[in-house]
């Protein structure tokens, strides 16, 4: 199953209102497993960019202008993401973005469907808590120090060490220990092996047993056999 974590920095909150898409990150996964291939693209807004958006992601106007602009590299990221599952934190609004991008770069719009929002596990496996990237990196001990400013690959790089805690551990269960259990009860209790149905039958010939009653007799009354005859 191939899956990417996906992020993207824009210069507001609106497409309707004429905000772009200014950086594009994703992080791929190949049965939840990271495979080192990433996708990484600045983009030129064609715009100025606002101050509010400048503090979040640095990005400015001018280290932006001459970068390409969304058309130019709209076929190389729908060749990047084909149908891969597109794992994002608050997938409406990045979804927003860059459909918005695509229709105007005459583009196929990327279906809802394939997008899965880890904000909204986040708030099923903890109702009422924090559901922030940072607050979930603080819930999973996770190094996020490098993240002085947004940036779509750093982020994509970090929430794909959030999705794999969020859907189980970084190491996956492979459902060899039968029924699922909670996280509690496989750190609490020690694994114990069931009664067979029946014993099984003994591998010893009679001959063999006769042998060793015979050894055991010579070693006299005090033999330590004994107590378990």
């Amino acid at each position: 199953m191939r899956e990417i974590v996906m992020d993207t920095e824009t210069t507001g909150l609106e497409p309707s209102e004429g905000h772009r898409v200014v950086e594009i990150g994703g992080v791929e996964l190949w049965n939840h497993v990271p495979t080192g291939r990433t996708y990484h693209q600045y983009i030129n807004p064609k715009r100025d960019m606002p101050v509010e958006a400048f503090d979040v992601h640095g990005l400015s106007e001018e280290f932006l202008s001459d970068k390409p602009v969304f058309e130019d590299i709209a076929d190389a990221f729908l060749d990047f993401v084909g149908d891969a599952t597109l794992v994002i934190h608050n997938a409406s609004f990045d979804m927003k973005f860059l459909n918005a991008e695509l229709n105007w770069a005459k583009k196929p719009s990327l279906p809802l469907s394939q997008a899965l929002d880890t904000l909204a596990i986040a708030r099923r496996r903890f109702p009422g808590s924090p559901g922030s990237l940072d607050a979930l990196c603080r819930r999973f001990g996770i190094d996020n120090s490098a993240r002085e400013k947004h940036g779509a690959l750093l982020d994509s790089e970090i929430l794909a060490e959030v999705y794999l805690e969020l859907i189980g551990g970084r190491q996956p269960d492979f459902a060899l220990a039968g029924p699922a259990t909670s996280g509690n009860d496989r750190q609490g209790s020690a694994w114990r092996a069931y009664p067979r149905p029946e014993p099984l039958p003994p591998r010893l010939t009679e001959a063999e047993i006769a042998a060793h009653d015979a050894f055991v007799a010579e070693l006299g009354e005090g033999a330590v056999w004994r107590r378990f005859g």
